[in-house]
Parts: C-alpha cells; structure tokens; sequence
C-alpha cells in the first residue's frame, strides 16, 4: 500500500528542547509528505511548545514528568495506521522514517527498531551507556531466547495493531525496555533497521545521568526478571532459603540423635521458618507465572482484534 494513503503520525517526546525540537519537526515533515508530528511537551521550562508549534507540529503538554508517561498518553489519544516515535534532541536522522517506514508495509511488520549506528567524527553513544545497553541486550536475550538490538533506541515505527495493544505501564526512560519486552510477549513479527545517530546540537543538553541512569538500568534488569520469569526468580530465593534451613538443620538432627536433646531452638526455628519462607516463594512465582500468562493472553487477544498494516480493517475495528 502507499504510505500516501495512511494516516502517518509521529510522537515527539520533548522536555527543554528548544533548540533541537523545530529541527526535529521539519526533518519528519520533508521526510515523510502527509506526516502529522505530535510534540508532547513534558513540563518543559523553555520555549520548546514555541518552537514546535512555529515549525508546523501539533503541540500537547503531559504535566506528569518521565518519558513514559508521554507515550502512555499519545498511543491513547493518538488515532493512526502507522505510529512513528523519535526523541525531540535532533540526535536521530529523521531521513531514515522512510525506509522503516517501507519496510513495516513491506513486511508487513508490527514493530520496526532504528539501531544506533553511530555518525563516524561523533561521541554521541557515551561509553557507560553504551556499556548499559549491551548489558540490557543480554539479560533481555537470555530471557526470552531472542536476538536483542539497541533495545533503549528512542527511534522506532509500530504499526496500530501494536500500539493499542501495548499497557505503557512505565513512567521514565524504561519504556523502551517495554516496548521490546512487549514485541517478544506477544512474538510480533517484527525487525531492525540502521539509522544515524550523532551530537547533539549546540544547546541542547542531555537528560542522561551515566551513574543515576545505571543504577537504574540494573533495577530494571531485576524487576525485568521478576516480573517476566516470576518462577526462576522466586524459585531461586526459594532453594536458597531451602539449602539454608537443610544446612542448619543437620547438625540439630544429628545432635538429636546422639543426646536424644534439641539444644538449640533458635536455630531450629530459624531453619523452619527458611524452609517456610522457601516454599511461599515458590507459591508466589507458580501463582505469578499464572497471572503473567493471563496477562499476556488478553494482550494477544486485544492485538488480534485490529488488521495488519496497509490491510483493510477489520470489522468493528476502533478509531477506522
């Protein structure tokens, strides 16, 4: 299908980007003719609305602040066949829309990723958050037994089966571990494109804080395999706390044997009560692994209700 004859929307999400976001605006515009770019204005204390709105871009403010939020709000409030998102710093080139935008129809894929491929002269990628995302490849791959790319990109192109279907229950920068995370539930066909990835422009300044941002990353590595592999990662906590109590309990029993004595009750009670806390943690990753599926069956079920990219839509469908 032509992507003339779709309705093309990207999503800009900007705090304190007046120097960059008009750039943004207008690079999207000549990229992609018919493009409608929505600059969601995240408590910005500069001119960034300003500057967007100059430039031709819908503006709108989300006033509860975290990258998240903003994407929550505009896969919500957003109607359109294809969702194009790139961050408001001018650091993306906006000349590769077109061809993620092809190879979605092509394909026709639900989730097209632009990994960083950075431009030669430049520092852009910082070696600690370069460090970061590999590290959050690897675990998110060992996870679910795929091949990750640049999975903290903030370029990407999804189609509207995709979009309505994704919860956004994330409020900073983890959203894009999210919308990988979601694209391999649901086992979405989807792929890779290059894109540039350069400097940012002369007064603009970064949001990223290296040690901050890798603290952060590593909680979202633990909470990533607590909330998708709930039984290996109760279950681990549970034969640990299953070894101690054994550990503690033979010397008792063996000591009970002899004297026909229990002399140390404390201890006795420490290990009962491991070995109790050892199988409520099994219970609460079998009974979590439960909900975790049920929750990623009602995801498929709303991703099906909705047509292919550049396919008729289906009957009933929402917002056609």
């Amino acid at each position: 299908m032509d992507p003339t004859e779709l309705r093309i929307a990207a999503v800009v999400p900007c705090h304190n980007e007046e120097a960059s976001v008009a750039k943004v605006v207008t690079d999207l515009q000549a990229a992609v003719p018919g493009i409608v770019v929505y600059v969601y204005d995240n408590l910005s204390t500069d001119a960034t609305a300003e500057r967007a709105r100059e430039a031709g871009a819908i503006v709108r403010a989300e006033n509860t602040k975290g990258k998240g939020n903003v994407v929550r709000r505009a896969f919500a409030d957003i109607e359109a066949d294809v969702y194009l998102m790139i961050d408001g710093d001018d650091t993306y080139e906006a000349s590769a829309a077109p061809l993620m935008i092809k190879t979605l129809l092509d394909g026709p894929y639900d989730h097209v990723l632009g990994v960083r491929k950075q431009d030669e002269g430049t520092s852009a990628y910082r070696a600690g958050h370069e460090t970061g995302n590999k590290v959050l490849n690897g675990v998110v791959g060992k996870v679910f037994g795929e091949n990750v790319e640049d999975m903290l990109s903030g370029f990407r192109v999804f189609s509207r089966r995709f979009v309505k279907s994704f919860p956004a229950v994330s409020r900073e920068f983890e959203i894009e571990t999210e919308l990988t995370v979601h694209s391999l539930h649901l086992r979405v066909p989807q792929t890779a494109v290059p894109v540039g990835f350069r400097d940012r422009p002369a007064g603009s300044e970064s949001k990223l804080r290296t040690y901050h941002d890798g603290f952060k990353i590593l909680a979202l590595i633990i909470g990533l395999a607590r909330h998708e592999r709930p039984v290996a990662f109760y279950g681990l906590f549970g034969t640990l706390s299953w070894l101690v109590s054994v550990i503690l309990t033979i010397p008792i029993v063996i000591e009970f044997y002899e004297s026909h004595t229990v002399p140390r009750f404390p201890t006795l009670f420490l290990a009962f009560t491991l070995l109790l806390l050892g199988s409520l943690a099994w219970t609460a990753g079998m009974i979590l692994d439960g909900i975790r599926r049920s929750r990623h069956e009602t995801a498929r079920l709303v991703y099906l209700r909705y047509s292919a990219p550049g396919e008729d839509p289906r009957p009933g469908e929402a917002g056609r």
